[in-house]
């Protein structure tokens, strides 16, 4: 028997035509004591908040029952095939194509690490110079 809450109504809850959508990617279990809804809302405002796991109000299920529904749902790759699918949804609501064609990669986000040791810091000075030594 799944435990009934109270409705509070906060803004990061998912509406009834958010949740239809994303509803079938989370498998309703015999041992669930909490409605999966409210679970990911819980997991939401979290998410949105930024809090830590153990400050979720208290008409949320229990902290620890969202941590490990939050975390099996991690490992699993619930989160990953749900974003995916709301991608491609919205997407194709924008009238473009499900995938993508190309992509572009930002050469200055990209992060290189150059060894080089010709250069250092001078221990006196700590000023920059070639070979370990000042200017």
């Amino acid at each position: 028997m799944k435990k009934e809450m109270q409705a509070t109504n906060y803004p990061s809850n998912l509406t009834d035509a958010q949740w239809a959508a994303v509803e079938g990617f989370f498998k309703d279990g015999n041992k669930s004591l909490w409605p999966k809804r409210e679970l990911v809302n819980a997991v939401i405002y979290r998410l949105k908040t930024g809090c830590q796991w153990r400050f979720l109000p208290k008409d949320f299920p229990p902290y620890s029952t969202v941590h490990t529904f939050y975390r099996r749902a991690r490992l699993d790759g619930t989160w990953v095939r749900m974003q995916q699918a709301l991608v491609k949804k919205t997407r194709v609501a924008a009238g473009r194509e499900p995938e993508p064609s190309y992509a572009i990669i930002d050469s200055q986000s990209v992060k290189t690490a150059s060894c080089n040791d010709e250069r250092g810091f001078d221990g006196g000075k700590k000023r920059k110079g070639e070979n370990g030594t000042s200017p």
